[in-house]
């Protein structure tokens, strides 16, 4: 029982008496020993035993509250318990189930393999479109002083690349590409999860602000921890000759030095965060509002990544641009400041757009292709450990 409800059902109530004088004094601070003081009170009949049968009810009906959730915790606890401890189903049982057996892989080395599957297959299948992509985005850096043409075409840029390089010369560069797409499609795919989680509201949904904030952490963790993969894979694409990536490795560090592993780092993380950002989070959205009979389907997954990738790709790719060309050696861009308005100088507004054409043609399948892929796969999980599920619990059945 509160001491507030005992005050309520007092009739009078006296505070501590001052030791030395009558009556309520003010509390003097003095040397020497503190003696004990006592207040007083005096109820009504019969008001102390209502006051007290309140509180007492009170207290049991929120005790008995608290041992109910203690009890839903417990039996949550338990059953979960239970689930881990009860005996997976024999192997003979799980080979006719391959999706339970999915189930037995951990849930997030799923994910990061998923994703690092998904991404290597995207790039390679679209190698070729981003060559082109960064030659002609580029060539004004290449050549400068060297040419008074300020731009290549597109299908001029796939006919020098076979004319001076032959058929190896589209997937020059690839293997750093890949070698860089495995961490950062598994960092990417996974981490973007995990954010969201973190961004959820109390009441366990996920605003459009908390989306988009999940995408843009997702891509600048994944860019920040391949960086300088990426570097590499410019360099190499943009080189004559048939240097291996050791050796432009070396190069780079002997001639500029570490930093020059991280040139365009400030625009790459301006550009993919909102990328990212708008990428994923129209991809959640259109997929939530599509029928549930057609949610699950690979067919659905493939158009909204289609749709998504396209809407980012118009709002990102002037970042893009600058990002290649701060990349280039005697690159004269040292920020972004310094990019966007250099480059509208020197080749107009459409300087920003150049290889727009491949990279939309690279980035529709590309990201089509990861999306669905991981999101085909995190459909896989889930039905294989309702599989499971089933099967543990038709086994428990049978043994009671």
């Amino acid at each position: 029982m509160s001491s507030r409800g005992r005050v309520e059902a007092c009739e009078s109530w006296r505070p501590p008496r001052s030791h030395g004088g009558a009556g309520p004094q003010p509390v003097l601070l003095r040397a020497g020993p503190r003696l004990p003081a006592f207040a007083s009170l005096s109820v009504r009949e019969g008001g102390e035993a209502a006051a007290v049968a309140k509180a007492v009810e009170e207290a049991v009906v929120a005790r008995a509250g608290e041992g109910r959730e203690e009890q839903r915790a417990a039996g949550a606890e338990e059953a979960r318990g239970r689930k881990e401890r009860g005996r997976l189903p024999p192997a003979a049982q799980l080979v006719g189930h391959p999706l339970a057996l999915l189930a037995l892989v951990p849930h997030g080395a799923a994910l990061f393999a998923a994703g690092a599957a998904a991404g290597a297959a995207a790039k390679t299948v679209t190698a070729p479109l981003d060559r082109v992509k960064i030659l002609m985005q580029t060539h004004s850096v290449r050549v400068a002083g060297e040419s008074a043409k300020k731009a290549v075409g597109f299908l001029e840029a796939i006919a020098d690349i076979g004319k001076e390089e032959g058929l190896k010369g589209y997937w020059k560069g690839n293997l750093p590409q890949v070698i860089r797409i495995i961490p950062y499609s598994a960092v990417q795919l996974f981490s973007y999860e995990v954010y969201k989680k973190i961004f959820r509201r109390k009441d366990g949904e996920l605003s459009v602000f908390g989306r988009l904030a999940a995408g843009a952490c997702a891509g600048m963790t994944s860019t920040l921890v391949t960086y300088p993969l990426d570097v590499l894979r410019l360099r190499l694409a943009v080189q004559s000759g048939h240097s291996t990536m050791s050796q432009v490795a070396l190069n780079m560090l002997r001639e500029e030095g570490l930093a020059s592993f991280y040139g365009g780092l400030g625009p790459s993380l301006i550009g993919i965060a909102p990328y990212i950002a708008v990428n994923f989070c129209v991809f959640d959205l259109m997929k939530k509002s599509v029928p549930e009979k057609y949610k699950n389907r690979p067919e659905t997954s493939l158009a909204t990544a289609l749709l998504s990738a396209t809407f980012a790709t118009l709002m990102c790719y002037p970042l893009d641009t600058v990002r290649r060309q701060m990349q280039m050696k005697g690159t004269p861009y040292n920020t972004i400041f310094d990019g966007i308005p250099g480059i509208v100088e020197r080749d107009g507004l459409v300087g920003l757009y150049r290889g727009f054409v491949p990279n939309a043609l690279k980035n529709l399948p590309n990201s089509s292709i990861k999306l669905t892929a991981f999101d085909t796969v995190k459909t896989l999980l889930a039905t294989g450990q309702k599989e499971l599920d089933k099967l543990i619990q038709e086994n428990e059945e049978k043994t009671s």
